[in-house]
């Protein structure tokens, strides 16, 4: 099968980078699929879930946000954070959208909405990728 290489970056490191078949990237208009030999394409990612799958097998990663940039049969994805299922505490993450559905439930004036669901938002993504792992039977897929 046909293959890309992929670079993901984040401010504090390189979090991989690989020769895959497919990337799926959450767009800020939905979720973006991304093949070898894709058109070139920059755009905005939203926080969500990417899936990369390289022979036959997927692993994903809970990313807050960021670039990607396709040209060249190369994706680069520049994520303002990004963490491999394996490396999420789930106990710390449902611990996380607890808080963040309190402060929701309970919010004063002081509160900034939009940042109180963004919290929300990234922990649901991190507990949802974090299960992915958990329900494949806690092996990252050879990468």
């Amino acid at each position: 099968m046909a293959t890309m290489k992929l670079e993901i970056v984040t401010a504090e490191r390189p979090l991989l980078t690989d020769e895959v078949e497919l990337v799926v990237a959450p767009g800020t208009e939905g979720e973006l699929g991304i093949l070898p030999h894709h058109a070139p394409l920059l755009t905005a990612l939203a926080p969500g879930e990417l899936r990369i799958r390289k022979g036959g097998q997927e692993q994903f990663i809970a990313i807050s946000g960021g670039f990607m940039e396709v040209f060249g049969n190369k994706v680069t994805i520049l994520a303002d954070a990004a963490e491999r299922a394996e490396e999420i505490d789930e106990e710390r993450a449902q611990a996380a959208m607890r808080r963040a559905r309190e402060r929701l439930v309970g919010r004063t004036q002081e509160i900034d909405l939009q940042r109180a669901l963004g919290s929300l938002r990234r922990a649901e993504i991190r507990v949802r990728v974090a299960r992915r792992r958990r329900e494949r039977g806690g092996v990252p897929p050879p990468m």
